[in-house]
């Protein structure tokens, strides 16, 4: 059975996964119409990549005997400033996201939830890559300043260790 405490945490994550997928979709549709097909498709990836964080955390929840709850996600932000801006903002969205896994690792040893705490470090690693990826994506664009991004959005899923895909 999961601890109630832990389950409560879980399912709050479950939430801020849904929203980092919908903040990344977001992102993508600006990025798509400002001619960025390479940091749309970035975007696009990075999107499906949180809603697969997201159900995995509600098949873990239900498997264990907790209740998955999906709630409704805040609307995100629409326009963005410029593509070295709204990487920041994934940064910065990324640490949260951190922050909260570690709360969750917390409670779990707290509430001695070892299972848990175990299966959350595929969550602990993956956030140090997300916010390596991105910290490296802002490293190249400040090399860029702001003007030149057509070979940054034409390589830009190469960091993912991707090739570029249509989306249709």
């Amino acid at each position: 059975m999961l601890n109630k405490k832990v389950e409560k945490k879980l399912v709050e994550q479950i939430e801020k996964e849904g929203y980092s997928s919908s903040l990344y979709l977001a992102m993508a549709s600006w990025a798509e119409n400002n001619g960025l097909e390479g940091t749309a498709q970035w975007m696009y990836a990075q999107s499906d990549e949180e809603r697969m964080h997201m159900l995995k955390i509600v098949k873990y929840v239900n498997e264990r005997g907790g209740q998955a709850v999906i709630s409704s996600f805040d609307r995100p932000p629409s326009d963005f400033k410029n593509v070295k801006n709204m990487f920041e903002q994934v940064f910065e969205h990324e640490q949260k996201v951190t922050a909260s896994i570690n709360d969750i690792v917390e409670v779990c040893l707290n509430e001695k939830d070892f299972t848990t705490h175990n299966w959350l470090q595929w969550f602990v690693n993956e956030q140090i890559e997300e916010e390596a990826s991105v910290s490296a994506i802002i490293d190249k664009l400040n090399l860029l300043g702001d003007q030149n991004l057509y070979m940054f959005d034409r390589d830009i899923m190469g960091m993912r260790g991707q090739q570029p895909a249509s989306m249709e």
